[in-house]
């Protein structure tokens, strides 16, 4: 039955290439935004999982500030514990050469002075962002360590938790005391003895070194981890969300061809009444 009032052909037609511009405008959006799921009713599940991972990323990017803050505070302390060392090396030598009874043992202490000092500043001046790992009190409010952010650790559904380690400190400020425990040098007997406890404190600084350097390869190494998990993650939301632009190219390229015979087939179908007429002739 034909009918000029219900037009079943067009009404097929028109459905078609609704469709077919609504998956145009999917694929057009898909290409600038560079993104298949962009929003959640672009496809719930994988975009809810996606924010879940982007949130961990961003959550990872301050572990990696925490991690270079805390290597950066380890290594200004190992670099002054290093130089600790070096001085007190000198100091050790100058203790050696005072145990003769023909040196002048005045001066000898007086160098020894100078160098107890400079020790004394390094140890004060080891600090960075206000925590010294070679004091006592690392931040000034009876810290004994330093607290480092390594990561996140999240376990199926759970909220994710945060995994520190401490670095503590290794206390020059009291155990290298070169002002208050150092036997001042007169003559060969207090050389001998100033000998013996220099010694002590080249042991305890060059532990407290290789402990400083322990820790802070530690972060270095807990640095460069964190940074190719995040560059994963990063990766594992791309292949989620992104967009393929192969495919994408193609697809829009199918879609316009189909969208311009979507517009044919509806210009026919609405012609169709038109051979109606031919039946009042």
């Amino acid at each position: 039955m034909s009918s000029i009032i219900t037009n079943n052909s067009a009404m097929v037609a028109l459905q078609t290439l609704k469709n077919i511009n609504s998956e145009l405008g999917k694929t057009q959006n898909a290409i600038s935004t560079g993104k298949d799921i962009a929003t959640a009713k672009d496809g719930s599940a994988i975009w809810a999982i996606s924010r879940v991972m982007e949130a961990d990323v961003a959550g990872f990017n301050a572990v990696s500030d925490s991690l270079a803050l805390g290597e950066a505070t380890v290594a200004v302390a190992s670099a002054a514990a290093e130089q600790v060392v070096n001085v007190l090396e000198d100091i050790k030598e100058l203790a050696i050469s005072a145990n003769s009874e023909n040196v002048d043992f005045a001066k000898i202490q007086a160098d020894i002075e100078e160098r107890v000092a400079q020790v004394a500043s390094i140890i004060g001046a080891a600090q960075f962002n206000g925590a010294n790992l070679l004091a006592t009190d690392v931040d000034g409010s009876g810290a004994t360590g330093l607290t480092v952010l390594s990561s996140l650790d999240r376990v199926g559904s759970a909220a994710p938790t945060a995994s520190t380690f401490t670095v503590a400190t290794v206390d020059f400020e009291a155990d290298i005391d070169l002002g208050t425990n150092l036997t001042a040098i007169t003559d060969a007997t207090t050389a001998a003895t100033a000998l013996g406890e220099i010694e002590t404190f080249l042991q305890t600084a060059i532990d407290g070194a290789a402990a400083l350097g322990a820790s802070g390869k530690r972060i270095e190494d807990q640095g460069n981890f964190v940074s190719k998990l995040t560059d994963a993650m990063k990766s594992g939301i791309g292949a989620l969300v992104d967009t393929n632009m192969e495919a994408a190219s193609a697809r829009l390229q199918a879609l316009q061809t189909q969208q311009q015979l979507g517009v044919q087939a509806l210009s026919i179908a609405n012609q169709a009444p038109q051979t109606i007429l031919q039946l009042f002739r």
